[in-house]
Formats: structure tokens, sequence, C-alpha cells
């Protein structure tokens, strides 16, 4: 049995997870990790691999990651591809039924969405093209040569060059959109478009100026009785009513023109009744292509009309004094989404702005602030005897004796593609590092280039140093810190490897997550 899944479910799935992501009721993260990207791949930074989909990925996706960033309800939103007017290209005009079987004239499209029919642009408006200079001579279409600009209502020319496009305007994108949705392939649509006042005169224009907008000449036929008259009111059939159109016949008795004179409602299919509006059909019939027009009419629903299965999920990764989760001084190769993950120790949602995913160590001993801890090394502390807590090195802040430091599967027992190690230097038990070491333990630090210890005498989130306060962005209870996530809780929906890149001081990074349905 044959069977497709339509491109309205793709839209639907889209706007839901619009809805969903919005929804105070869920919490939504993107994520950063991987420091030790070339331990996975040594080929990672010129061929990031791609990710792996299963539940033991997903277990290592935690164990590396870093730190997280709170996506609100403004960060999302629904996107349709980019395409940027530019002069001298030939347009897809809008046709209801474009298929594999009847593809686009001008780009060869089998189906709506992947043809060029709409356009940003340089003032980032937003217009449809109706009518792309086709006609018997040109049945491709011809290339544009007026950028749009207006914002009329009514399709119309963009300018007097004769190309033979006619434009629809439909909206125009924010500059607050713009920083954050406008990418090298996509550009957003205005959110609740259905009800927003700021799109109503296009909205309520589609339901009362009438359906049917555009009808093309195929063929102009032969001998059309008297030259170079206009006929008038003539009747558009089909399922719907009420639609007239004016044709215009030149002075080789033959089809000039024809346009929609009045739109009527309920089309679904029309045909031109050239003989009910009084056109003489000639010795060859002209003929005609009635374009049917989204259900409500151009503008009615922005979504179905510009195809808008995607989603953009935008996060911007800053540093901040007040709240340093999001490391410096060491790389990150990998971002995400993670889907209402909880609070550490809790099953409560997460709901911080920012979110740190590693342990943490409150160092104390003469020299820690010149001491260093290289990148992704491993540390040890003997928790007991015969007991060794180990773990590997994220950051560490000379300021403030803050070690930062991941533990993952590779310490006991695993190699990074998941194979056993059956010889693991400290065994096959993932200790925790630990203020309160048993019996032939110490809180001794090991690893960095001078030996320092927990700092058991600290409890709290910030510290004074030399009378400056520092904010540490996790709170520390007797110089440890655990993450502020719980570890695999939630869904990862979202997974990029990149090449590696590292973080300093100065420096943001735009994150833009295209999810497509």
């Amino acid at each position: 049995m044959a069977a497709i899944i339509t491109d309205q479910l793709r839209i639907l799935n889209a706007k839901s997870f619009v809805s969903v992501a919005k929804s105070t009721e869920n919490s939504f993260y993107a994520f950063v990790g991987l420091p030790n990207a070339t331990d996975y791949d040594s080929n990672w930074d010129t061929t990031p691999p791609s990710p792996k989909d299963s539940f033991n990925e997903e277990n290592d996706y935690w164990d590396t990651m870093i730190a997280l960033k709170k996506i609100n309800s403004g960060d999302v939103k629904q996107v349709v591809k980019k395409n940027v007017w530019t002069s001298g290209t030939t347009y897809d005009m809008y046709r209801h039924d474009i298929s594999r079987t009847n593809t686009s004239k001008a780009s060869g499209a089998t189906s709506l969405y992947s043809a060029n029919y709409f356009v940003v642009n340089e003032d980032y408006k937003v217009y449809i093209c109706l009518q792309n200079g086709t006609n018997p001579e040109n049945p491709n279409g011809r290339p544009s040569l007026d950028e749009p600009t207006f914002t009329d209502l009514e399709p119309r020319a963009a300018g007097s060059s004769g190309d033979g496009y006619l434009w629809k305007y439909l909206y125009t994108i924010k500059p607050s959109d713009i920083v954050k949705f406008d990418s090298t392939n996509f550009m957003p649509v205005p959110d609740n478009w259905e009800t927003s006042t700021d799109n109503a005169a296009v909205r309520d224009n589609a339901a009362t100026s009438g359906q049917l907008k555009i009808i093309t000449v195929t063929s102009r036929g032969v001998g059309l009785g008297t030259a170079n008259r206009t006929y008038t009111r003539v009747p558009i059939k089909g399922d719907g009513s009420g639609a007239e159109a004016t044709i215009v016949i030149n002075n080789n008795s033959q089809v000039d023109s024809i346009t929609i004179s009045r739109g009527g409602t309920g089309y679904s299919y029309g045909s031109v009744d050239l003989v009910a509006g009084g056109v003489p059909t000639g010795t060859t019939r002209p003929s005609f292509d009635v374009i049917i027009p989204p259900q409500g009419g151009h503008g009615a629903d922005i979504y179905k009309e510009l195809g808008a299965t995607n989603v953009l999920v935008y996060s911007r990764i800053e540093n901040d004094n007040e709240n340093p989760d999001f490391i410096t001084g060491n790389q990150i190769a990998r971002i995400g989404i993670v889907e209402n993950p909880d609070s550490f120790g809790s099953t409560a949602l997460l709901t911080l702005d920012k979110a740190s995913a590693v342990y943490a160590l409150k160092l104390s001993g003469i020299g820690y602030s010149t001491a260093t801890f290289a990148a992704d090394s491993r540390i040890t502390q003997t928790i007991g005897t015969g007991e060794t807590a180990v773990g590997r090195v994220v950051s560490y802040d000379q300021n403030t004796g803050v070690l930062k430091y991941w533990q993952d599967r590779t310490l006991v027992g695993f190699n990074t593609d998941g194979s056993q190690n059956n010889s693991p230097t400290y065994g096959f038990t993932l200790n925790r590092f630990t203020a309160s070491p048993a019996s032939g333990g110490s809180v001794t630090i090991l690893g960095g280039s001078i030996t320092l210890n927990i700092d058991t005498s600290f409890t709290g989130i910030t510290t004074s140093i030399n009378s400056r306060t520092y904010n540490l962005g996790q709170s520390f209870t007797d110089g440890i810190s655990n993450p502020e996530v719980r570890k695999y809780s939630g869904n990862i929906i979202y997974v990029d490897n990149r090449p590696s890149i590292t973080r300093s001081l100065n420096q943001k990074e735009d994150i833009k997550v295209i999810l497509q349905f």
C-alpha cells in the first residue's frame, strides 16, 4: 500500500514543538560540552563525526556536558527557507498543483515548498511571487528585474521594467527577530499569525478581498472576433462562485492578457467560461490556467502558505561574572538541546537561567593562585586505603581556586568508543571526590603543577578575596560542589558535533539550531 506523510503534518509538528517549548510547564536548555574531542577521533576538528542516537551515546553526552543555558519563550520560532531577492533571477510562481508529475516550470521543483516562490528584500520585507512573467512565449517565466518594496495589501508589480512579475506583500521581519532568527539559509515567520494584531491587515485582507488572484494564458488562440477589444465580467466557473476576469484581445485577434477583476470565494478548481462572458472562441480557442490560492486566500495562514516545517532555537553563550558556568580556557566541540532536565538531587524541573553540568572542588594551599592544571588531564584523590577518585580537568580558576572536572566511563574500564578497557589504572569503580575521606585517605588533590588540598572549611556560592567578591556559579559544601543539573534526566533531543573551539574571556557564541520536522 502506497502512503505518504504530508508536509502539513510537518508544519503541525513544527508548530506544536514551538508551543511546547514556550509552555511554562516545560523547560528546554541548550548545552555545550565535549572538551576532549580529539580523544574520540584524532580527525575530529577537520571532519567531526556524525552523532549517534542511542541510550548509550546519550549517557556519554551527559558525561561530557559542561554547562546549559535556558531556552526562553522568545528563543524559539518557526522558520522557512531564505530566498533573498536578486535581480536577474527567475523565480517560481505560487502554484497549487506543483508535484513530481507536474514540476514547477522555472526551477523543476517537485513540490511547492521546494520551489523558490517567495523572497525577502533588503529591508526584510517578505513577498510571495504570484506571477513570474509566465505566458505562451515564456512558459518558464522571466528574470525578475524590479525588487518589491511596497506594503500594499493587494498584489502588484514592483516597478516599471515590465518583467511581468506580480508580488504579494506578506510581512516584515522585526529587528529583534533578525538578530535571533535570521540565518544564512532560513528566516523567521511571525508568531501567532492567526491572532496577532501586527499582521491583522494582511490576514484580514485575505478573507475580504476575494480568493482568486492570478490566471495565466497558456495559449493565445486564433481569430477571436474583434481585434483590440476588452471583455469584462467574464465568469470563472468551478466549485466556487463570484469570480470574474477581464480579457484584452490584441490587434491580431488573440488574447493579449487576462486579469482577475473579482476574486470570488470557495474555489478549489476553476475554468474561464468564454461563451458566458461573450468572448468569441475564434478558430482556435485560447486556454488559461486558473491558479488556486491556499485555503482562506493568500496571507490567511502564513505557516501553510510558506511551508514552515522548520524551527530555529536560539541561545547565546557568554561569560558572566555573576554566574560563571560557561568555562574559558578549554574547548567545546558539541552543542545540543535537552528537554525537561531536573535539578540536581531532585525530580523538579531545572529552572536556572544557566546551570553547570560539571563537578567542582574549592582548593587551597600555598601557591594555589599560581597553580596550573592542564586541560583534560587527570586529577586524583586517595579517598581511603586502596581507593582513588579520579576526574578530568575542565578548568581551573587561579583567582578563586575552583577546579571544575568531569568523570566519565573512560576513567573506569571503558575506552572513548565504548569498548572495554580491561586494565583501568584506578579500577572499575567510579569514586566521587570527598571532603571526608576514609581511613588511609586524604583531602590532597594530585595532578596539578603543585599539590593542593580541598578547602573543607569553605561552604557557599561566593568568596571574598582581597576585598573583592567572586561568584562561583555553583554552591559548595565543605569545598565540594555537585552539578546543578541531574545527569541523565530529561531527553536529549538534538546533538551537533562541531570542530573544537577554545573559549576566551571576551567570547560570545550565538547558537542557532535548526530543527527539521
